[in-house]
């Protein structure tokens, strides 16, 4: 009996270490098994997150594009970019050259082409460039730049032309300015010609009586030219001023951008 008992505890023994193995072994298996759907679903919520990001990117990116459009500057009313428009498209040469170039064509006959130019030209290309404005919201250079980018020229020398025009229409507002400065008299001091008064006699300035008090005031007072292109003359004080005024009302008018030039335009437009 005791050796058969022994066989039997052996037996026993021998089956319980065969159970444990394989129990640890199938909890082997379940631990791979698991490891394998945690990696699985991992990766599948790895996708989701990356898409998440990829959404979120492209969230933060649309946000950041709608942020730049909302920082760009805008007009406040529509007032404000017709007024702007009127502006930059009528001119000096539109008050005083059309009529002097429609009398000289040939009046009323002069009207016929420009109105068919007007139509089939003028305001097409005229409509395109406030569209593409518009549209691109970017300035000459970037405009012609973001259609091609051997086009940007275009865009340089539309600068470069009105450069040279803020040159002039400048130096037009500085006559305007000295003029206004000096019509606070009584007479005008255009209005006749200066005397030159001698112990004897008083008589009118030579130059003046040959031409008019308006023409000698305007070169010799105003512009105050020399006798010849080889004199320099000096610096004339009275226009420099006039001309620096002139440079500094356009700088403020436009040290804000369209802000500020939008708001000096309604303004003018309710004096007037």
């Amino acid at each position: 009996m005791p050796k058969n008992s022994k066989a039997v505890k052996r037996e026993l023994d021998d089956d319980v270490t065969e159970s444990v193995r394989d129990l640890l072994s199938n909890e082997d298996t379940c631990d791979d098994s698991f490891k394998k759907s945690s990696l699985i679903v991992g990766g599948a919520g790895g996708d989701g997150e990356g898409k998440d990001l990829n959404g979120d990117m492209d969230v933060e990116d649309g946000g950041s594009d709608a942020e730049d459009d909302a920082a760009r500057p805008a007009w406040n009313s529509k007032l404000q970019y017709i007024l702007a428009q009127v502006g930059f498209s009528v001119g000096l040469g539109n008050v005083w050259r059309f009529p002097y170039l429609c009398q000289k064509n040939g009046g009323g006959a002069y009207l016929v082409p420009y109105l068919i130019l007007l139509i089939v030209i003028g305001i097409p290309l005229f409509f395109l460039e406030l569209s593409v404005g518009q549209r691109i919201r970017r300035g000459s250079i970037g405009v012609w730049n973001y259609i091609s980018p051997r086009l940007g020229g275009i865009g340089f020398a539309s600068c470069v032309v009105c450069f040279f025009v803020a040159l002039y229409y400048n130096v037009i507002i500085g006559w305007s300015l000295f003029y206004f400065s000096q019509s606070f008299q009584q007479p005008l001091p255009w209005h006749e010609c200066p005397l030159v008064k001698n112990k004897t006699t008083t008589y009118v300035v030579p130059e003046c009586e040959k031409s008019s008090a308006t023409t000698y005031y305007w070169y010799r007072e105003a512009l105050n030219i020399s006798d010849s292109i080889s004199e320099s003359g000096g610096l004339n004080w009275r226009m420099t001023i006039c001309l620096l005024a002139a440079w500094s009302m356009v700088c403020l008018a436009m040290i804000k951008g369209i802000q500020s030039s939008g708001k000096v335009s309604e303004d003018t437009s309710d004096q007037a």
